[in-house]
């Protein structure tokens, strides 16, 4: 049986309603998992819009999706990150963590590891940012929520190619 990889894959699509809902229809009906999904408009005139989706599955699954993807009709463009190559992936993450003394301080000196910024803060919690590979927001989210009461809002994963290559 084929290991199970993660891909981070990038979907050029028509910035029009109903763009997003067949695309994420496509994974549902066909049971695949999205694992973290972003959109933005990216052209000068909106015309356009990126997606990043990561998903999971073996060689021949990652295959599938790309080749369905390909063939929905707002579809411009798909590229798989992980297959082309040398990347970056980042996420912001907001982490609210509700602590008095020891903790409040413990919740400060990790966000200052981090270089997590203090975005709002009050007698009972802080609110702390960080930019950073998913790994490095799981991380931090870990060890905020042993100090106490937490709330997190992600953005989901961003990528893009290194180098001189440009979608």
């Amino acid at each position: 049986m084929s290991e199970i990889e993660r891909h981070t894959i990038i979907v050029l699509v028509d910035n029009e309603p109903g763009v997003l809902a067949r695309v994420v229809g496509l994974f549902s009906g066909r049971g695949y998992n999205i694992e973290s999904l972003t959109v933005s408009p990216v052209s000068v005139d909106g015309a356009l819009s990126r997606m990043t989706i990561v998903t999971s599955g073996t060689p021949m699954i990652i295959e599938q999706i790309k080749a369905q993807v390909d063939k929905l009709v707002p579809v411009h463009e798909v590229h798989d990150l992980t297959a082309d190559g040398a990347h970056l992936e980042r996420e912001i993450v907001l982490v609210k963590v509700v602590a008095t003394g020891p903790e409040r301080r413990e919740s400060l000196r990790i966000a200052d590891i981090f270089n997590a910024t203090v975005a709002d803060t009050t007698t009972e919690s802080f609110v702390f940012s960080l930019t950073g590979k998913p790994e490095k927001v799981d991380a931090f989210i870990a060890l905020m929520r042993s100090l106490g009461k937490t709330e997190v809002a992600r953005s989901g994963v961003v990528g893009i190619a290194r180098g001189a290559k440009a979608l």
